[in-house]
């Protein structure tokens, strides 16, 4: 059952692969998994031929990095996350047909024959260019070991392969100021040879298939980036690189270099494909019935939409995608999540704080997907999404209905006759026939935060049903009008519980269970007979449970601690003052005292009142250092380094004779300078 387009024999449906050197986040799940998952689920039940295919990246230069920062091989690595990664997309309800990962031999069986047909068939330039070179580790610098300036934007951490700032396109020669990420050096050029794609030959097809073909169909982000490369004019290339980690590249002459990733990793859906369907995979890449659709992350447009058809066109039996849905970034707490500062929401810390609710995090992702424009995650809002959406409409409904049930007819679904029906139950009615298609059709066209407020819509329409016909009072003087009121009320309920469950599976499926109804297919809903006379109910539970200050408290102080934490690791000592002559800082009088006193000034905060033994008598030092000493006492005793030599000056009421030295940590803590054994007091520092 489709909406919006001629019914396909069969849809493939990719996500982009995660790279296995890292757990999954929330913004990977709002701009790929959960929108992939919510098409899946609905195609399925709408009754079409579905092959939703996930997987790991396993190779790549970051894999490589992580390895090497840890002293452990790359297969260490990605066994570690591609674990991770998959037992966490499970427990989140994401329907894979099949999770594979590119490291099986499958896949570089695969990876390699479809670079060997190009090869053969005379489909690459081969060349000799200037690589990157790092000498102190004598190894050529794939791109993500380079970092640099890039020479569009100026974003000084651009990788040699891609400016993450402003996504335009260059040569990594390009990049100014290029430094190896593994030794820090500056790189020199060298020459080695390898293959390219020459996409400048594939420019006038994809400007037709893609500028022409698509300008009414794709997403305008994902359209307006592949016209701006285009536009740009596409350039050869390269599809292999100087790793040892990756897909072998199978010629001769190639030793030391493996498959690029993005060339290697967008085969992953042809080998996963055919580890899951065996000799039958070629029906959902070869036939073209079968309608295409990848879902993706804004950063992997480039390639799914430009290098990848590319890479089929050349090959010359396959499908082009259909539809390339890619989503913009979520940020979180107002800032862009980021991998390497811990700045984000883990998907499986998610369900270990968070456990059976992982249909609040999907409704949550869903409702603020960023579909057209960034967008942000905050705590508050997840907890307002749960408490006064999913509790207090959708959960309050449907428990209201199964408890009112359960009152006045023992669990049983009353009988109804349309007799009993008045205009408010026809209109309610007709209102319920027209979801199916309105859901249907805007997930079809990828709007799926769209589809998800139209779901609410039904419970909001149920909420007020309920509310205007009151059966609670009716049921004192009007049997026919209650019976009629809770029968509609379940057949909303019914309905619910089928099209709830691309978008929150697990409450679907609790549903089902409360209503004792089998699980049913998209066909079947926008009925008002669902539910049968006389069905007896399970007994009713709550579908979402309040989430308190306390648990959203929690996650905002651990994401406090890891911005004070990322703001120790970016700590830089100031710059060196201008310099001064050896006589100039031979003016400065440096001594050591013993401290005799130490007390709080009355009403300063931040002064202690020092009276310290300076080798000739006694002097009164104030210093703002309250905050970091908060038992002044504890400091009687102590040795400290003090200027002897500066004029008298009052603070608070207080004459200061000098000032006592300290050194700012990179926390903004001040801590007292003192000499490591005890001195005389009055020596001179020097």
């Amino acid at each position: 059952m489709t909406y919006t387009d001629q019914k396909s024999k069969r849809y493939t449906v990719t996500s982009a692969l995660p790279y296995a050197n890292g757990p999954v986040h929330i913004g990977h799940l709002a701009g790929v998994y959960v929108p992939a998952d919510i098409y899946a689920r609905y195609l399925r039940s709408a009754g079409e031929e579905v092959l939703f295919i996930g997987g790991s990246d396993e190779h790549g230069v970051p894999i490589t990095i992580k390895a090497r920062k840890e002293g452990v091989t790359p297969q260490d690595i990605v066994d570690r996350y591609h674990t991770i990664i998959r037992d966490s997309f499970k427990e989140f309800g994401i329907s894979f047909d099949i999770y594979s990962r590119t490291s099986s031999p499958l896949h570089h069986e695969t990876a390699s024959a479809f670079f060997k047909k190009l090869y053969d068939e005379g489909k690459f330039i081969e060349k000799v260019s200037l690589q990157y070179y790092d000498e102190e580790v004598h190894q050529f610098l794939a791109d993500r070991y380079i970092t640099g300036t890039c020479p569009h934007c100026g974003n000084e951490n651009a990788y040699g392969d891609q400016c993450e700032k402003c996504d335009k396109p260059y040569e990594v020669t390009d990049l100014i100021n290029p430094k190896s990420a593994l030794s820090g050096s500056k790189p020199v050029l060298k020459e080695s040879k390898h293959w390219f794609l020459p996409l400048d030959k594939n420019e006038e097809w994809l400007r037709q298939w893609i500028l022409e073909g698509h300008k009414d169909d794709w997403k305008s982000n994902v359209y307006g980036q592949c016209k701006s490369w285009i536009d740009a004019g596409l350039q050869p290339r390269a599809v292999t690189r100087d790793l040892d980690w990756g897909v072998r590249v199978p010629v001769e002459g190639a030793e030391g270099k493996v498959l690029y990733v993005w060339f290697d990793a967008p085969i992953g859906y042809i080998s996963f494909t055919r580890q899951a369907c065996g000799d039958d995979w070629e029906k959902w890449w070869k036939d073209h019935d079968t309608k295409l659709v990848h879902f993706i992350g804004k950063d992997n447009i480039v390639f799914h939409c430009i290098i990848f058809p590319a890479m089929l066109k050349a090959e010359g039996s396959y499908i082009m995608p259909a539809n390339v849905p890619a989503n913009e970034f979520l940020n979180l707490e107002g800032n862009k999540i980021s991998t390497s500062r811990n700045w984000a929401v883990w998907l499986h810390e998610y369900l270990r704080d968070f456990p059976g609710k992982q249909d609040v995090l999907r409704y949550t992702l869903c409702s603020n997907a960023p579909e057209t424009k960034d967008n942000d995650f905050t705590w508050k809002d997840f907890q307002l999404k749960n408490n006064s959406e999913l509790v207090a409409i959708l959960g309050n409904f449907v428990n209201r209905t199964l408890v009112l049930t359960h009152k006045f007819y023992g669990g049983s679904v009353p009988a109804a006759s349309l007799d009993s029906w008045t205009e408010t139950e026809r209109e309610a009615a007709a209102d319920i026939a027209t979801y199916p298609e309105r859901i249907g059709r805007s997930i079809e066209t990828y709007r799926f935060r769209e589809a998800l407020a139209e779901l609410m819509n039904l419970a909001r329409l149920g909420n007020k049903y309920l509310t205007d016909t009151e059966p609670w009072k009716l049921v004192k003087t009007d049997a026919a009008r209650t019976a009629a009121s809770l029968n509609l009320s379940l057949q909303i309920c019914a309905n619910l519980a089928i099209l709830c469950e691309p978008f929150m599976p697990f409450t679907a499926e609790k549903m089902r269970r409360m209503l004792c109804m089998q699980q049913q297919g998209w066909h079947t809903a926008g009925s008002t007979t669902l539910m049968a006379e006389g069905t007896q109910l399970g007994t009713p539970e709550l579908l979402f449970e309040k989430i308190e200050d306390a648990a959203i408290d929690a996650q905002m102080q651990r994401l406090e601690q890891i911005k004070q934490q990322n703001e120790l690791n970016n700590w830089q000592p100031a710059a060196v003052k201008p310099l001064v002559s050896f006589d100039d800082f031979g003016k400065v009088d440096i001594r050591v005292g013993t401290v005799l006193e130490c007390t709080k000034v009355p009403k300063a905060d931040k002064l202690l009142q020092f009276k310290i033994e300076d080798g000739m008598g006694t002097r009164t030092i104030v210093s703002g250092i309250a905050k970091f000493y908060p038992d002044p006492q504890a400091l009687v005793g102590r040795q400290v380094c003090f200027i002897a030599n500066f004029a008298p000056r009052k603070l608070k009421g207080v004459e200061s004779q000098g000032m006592i030295l300290s050194a700012e940590d990179r926390d903004g803590r001040l801590v007292l300078l003192s000499p490591s054994d005890v001195v005389t007091a009055g020596c001179s520092v020097g």
